[in-house]
């Protein structure tokens, strides 16, 4: 492929940071996005399968880089997108990706694992947005994705902790919307609902999931919502979208809502 030809895909001469890249929707999603033309900077924990995706995005984008880290550790973050800014000489789209489960009921869950939980999936992605978007309000662009989760807006069953930190995600995503208003930086979320090849539903220590996991999507499906929502400017995304349907339903009357799901459960946990 000619320099030409690499410019001219969407995203030519873009860059993508993508966390949580080394499985499931992450390293889609990062392929997803080198194939646009971005390069693409990848951080995770595990070094060899990180090293894996790395290859693939490099086939459609040589520029692209990799990082260990660890995103739970909050205070090493800053560095990280300091780092990550040397390499690849700025951000342009963010996708923050990294995520962990919690299936527990709330009366058997510590304090610590529901800390855990918030640590990663909240202030961790708050804290890496932080850090990188003076750069992108500088350059006057940008895009600022997170992965939520259709647990962000329908409260699923011991999934407390879970749910909650996606519902701040969004929440925090909702309000950076508005104040980034002018600068030409645009935030977005992805909702997904069930999605195949990702480890949410077999890490240990967590309970089995109580949904049909047949229904899972590729996510494939995911990736195609972030590029979607980066080429439109658009906010919110679910995966599948009649989701948004469910969602709007629970607002119109939540008592209602929250009966069927309690019914729900019960059947689940009964069969």
């Amino acid at each position: 492929m000619t320099q030409d030809e690499a410019e001219r895909r969407p995203l030519g001469g873009r860059t993508a940071l993508v966390t949580g890249a080394s499985s499931g929707i992450g390293a889609v999603v990062a392929q997803a996005l080198a194939e646009a033309g971005a390069r693409v900077g990848l951080v995770a924990r595990r070094k060899d399968r990180l090293a894996d995706v790395l290859a693939r995005c490099r086939a459609h984008a040589p520029g692209s880089a990799m990082w260990t880290a660890d995103l739970a550790d909050l205070d090493g973050i800053d560095d990280l997108a300091a780092a990550v800014e040397r390499e690849l000489g700025g951000v342009d789209v963010l996708v923050n990706n990294a995520g962990m489960p919690k299936r527990r009921r709330v009366q058997d869950m510590s304090p610590g694992e529901a800390e855990e939980v918030v640590r990663l999936n909240y202030l961790s992605p708050v804290r890496l947005t932080q850090a990188l978007l003076p750069g992108m309000i500088a350059r006057g662009r940008g895009h600022l994705v997170a992965i939520g989760s259709v647990a962000a807006r329908l409260g699923p069953p011991h999934e407390a902790a879970y749910g909650a930190s996606k519902a701040a995600l969004t929440a925090f995503w909702e309000s950076m919307a508005v104040d980034l208003d002018g600068t030409g930086v645009r935030a977005h979320v992805v909702q997904p609902a069930l999605i195949a090849g990702t480890e949410l539903f077999t890490l240990p220590g967590n309970e089995e999931p109580l949904s049909d996991l047949s229904d899972a999507l590729p996510p494939r499906e995911v990736a195609d919502a972030v590029l979607e929502l980066v080429a439109s400017g658009g906010f919110e995304r679910y995966v599948p979208d009649w989701f948004a349907e469910m969602a709007s339903g629970k607002a119109a009357d939540v008592d209602a809502f929250v009966a069927g799901v309690k019914e729900w459960t019960r059947d689940r946990l009964e069969s």
